[in-house]
């Protein structure tokens, strides 16, 4: 346990105030669940399970539903839960679990790993009803995490002469820009709610941090400052706090089958609080997941059936 029951009660009183899978030993069996953190009841609810996996939960802005990835599709679920409805991706039929839908969730941005380009991961973007995909990235690969609140550009992980870093790109130019530049991994971009800046996570220290910079790239300042791995940090739309996923600091990467804890700081920084610990990690809180009134998100926890 990485927290204690002060902190636990300090956190009640404040508030009231690429496709992986699990690696596990033959003939093990996992359920995947998707549930909703409410932060107002600090309790989660399972609104849908599968003994298929699936991962990465957006909430479209509608309110009303919430989008998953599984077996190279996308796939749309009624809060309420029920059965999940496939989205038309037209040709793309090996997408990944990096995808964001648009601002006013006209369409989703997809990172689909291109057959052509030796299952190279692209970013396209796709009507939410489905139709003709249109391809964003010219280059190769490029992991969309962020579309920012004008619609006009997205911020995304691209692979650039064997060097990870953020990139953003215009949509109607295909321009994109580099905006990190740091020794190792720069990972997850999100935008804030008013465009002012871009939360990301980077390894520049000894361990995987919470950053962000204006989204001109300018100003990059650490966020967080413990012993975990913190990474995928996503502002609430209301500006005010980041939730992210921690692994412990033993875990090297993002894989699937850890014990990680579901973490949240004030936008303008602070000490993070737990919300949740559960078995998951890849797949589990990869792309923005806040429900419009920024008082519950979606997340997938995964577990093994014996």
């Amino acid at each position: 346990m990485k927290y204690s029951t002060t902190i636990t009660v300090m956190l009640f009183l404040f508030f009231n105030t690429g496709i992986v899978k699990p690696q596990t030993s033959m003939g093990t069996k996992i359920i995947s669940h998707l549930e909703i953190f409410h932060l107002d009841s600090m309790s989660k609810k399972v609104i849908y399970s599968d003994t298929a996996h699936f991962e990465a939960p957006n909430w479209h802005p509608d309110g009303k539903h919430l989008v998953f990835n599984r077996d190279g599709l996308l796939y749309s679920l009624p809060i309420e839960g029920g059965e999940p409805k496939k989205i038309n991706t037209g040709q793309l039929k090996n997408l990944n679990n990096d995808h964001v839908i648009s601002p006013g969730g006209s369409h989703i941005g997809v990172s689909n790993n291109d057959p052509s380009l030796n299952y190279q991961s692209v970013i396209y973007a796709v009507p939410f009803s489905g139709g003709l995909p249109l391809r964003i990235t010219p280059n190769a690969p490029s992991y969309l995490h962020g579309w920012s609140p004008d619609g006009f550009t997205l911020a995304f992980t691209g692979k650039r002469d064997g060097a990870f870093d953020i990139y953003t790109i215009d949509i109607k130019t295909m321009e994109e820009k580099r905006l990190t530049t740091a020794k190792g991994l720069d990972d997850g971009p999100d935008y804030s709610p008013d465009g002012k800046y871009i939360w990301f996570n980077s390894e520049r220290t000894d361990t995987m941090q919470i950053y962000r910079m204006l989204s001109n790239g300018e100003n990059q300042e650490q966020m967080t400052f413990d012993g975990y791995n913190d990474w995928f940090p996503h502002p609430s739309p209301d500006g005010k706090y980041i939730v992210f996923l921690s692994y412990d600091e033993m875990v090297e990467g993002h894989p699937a089958n850890k014990t990680v804890w579901l973490r949240m700081i004030p936008a303008e920084g602070g000490e993070p609080v737990v919300l949740t610990e559960l078995f998951g990690g890849q797949g589990t809180l990869n792309v923005p997941s806040w429900a419009p009134d920024s008082r519950k998100f979606a997340f997938v926890s995964y577990e093994i059936l014996k």
